[in-house]
Order: C-alpha cells, then structure tokens, then sequence
C-alpha cells in the first residue's frame, strides 16, 4: 500500500477516489503551468538576444560602408589592419616554392587549415 495512503488511513481519514483524482489533476495542473511559464520565459529571452544581435549587426555594415566610400580612407583601413604571423620559418637546402607546397601538402593531408599550423623548420633530406 501506499505510504501516504497509509497514513491517512492510519490517521482516521477517509478519501474518496474523487478526491484522490482531484488532488493528483492539481498536482499535475500546476506542473504544466510551471512549465509553460519557462517556455514563455525561454522563448522571450530567445527573442531579446536576437534583437540585440540585430541591433549590432546593424552597426558593423554601417562601419564598414563608411571606411570604403571615400577611397582616401581605404589605404590608412588596410595599413590599421595587422598581418598575422606564427613566427619565422628556418629554411635549410630548400627553396620558398618548396617549402610553400610542402606546407599545403602536410595541411592537405591532415585536414588542418594552414593557418592553423606552425612551421618552424624545413629541411631538405638527400638520399645518399
């Protein structure tokens, strides 16, 4: 038998199965109204967020059309921008048309974008 049951039983109450239904239907009303109260919730702030990722979208375009209307601008936007690099590469008995389709060959293979390699060293081997 059922502990809460039980107890009822114990303290002298009787419940009917009426009253028993009705008590689990509020129980299980309340669960679905908390529940769609998240989902109200959730779907609000979803709706915030991608207002606000509008709104900054927005604002980068207008950036970026200012700098390339006027050509004046163009070259100080290109001389602003940082060239990036992961150090120096040491090249020993190879030339730079070797050692570039040496990188792209090992970034081919690895399935690893070349920008996200690091070359420290290319050496040629001879066969003796």
């Amino acid at each position: 038998m059922n502990p809460v049951v039980q107890l009822v039983v114990e303290r002298g109450q009787h419940l009917s199965t009426a009253e028993m239904l009705m008590d689990a239907g509020i129980v299980i009303l309340v669960v679905f109204v908390v529940l769609l109260l998240m989902y109200i919730l959730i779907s609000l702030s979803g709706k915030i967020i991608q207002a606000i990722a509008k709104i900054g979208s927005k604002e980068e375009p207008a950036k970026a059309s200012a700098s390339v209307a006027s050509p004046a601008a163009a070259p100080a936007a290109a001389a602003s921008e940082e060239v990036f690099s992961s150090g120096s590469l040491k090249l020993k008995n190879c030339d730079e048309k070797t050692a570039a389709m040496i990188m792209a060959i090992v970034a081919d293979d690895s399935g690893i974008p070349l920008e996200e390699l690091v070359f420290k060293s290319i050496k040629l081997v001879e066969k003796n």
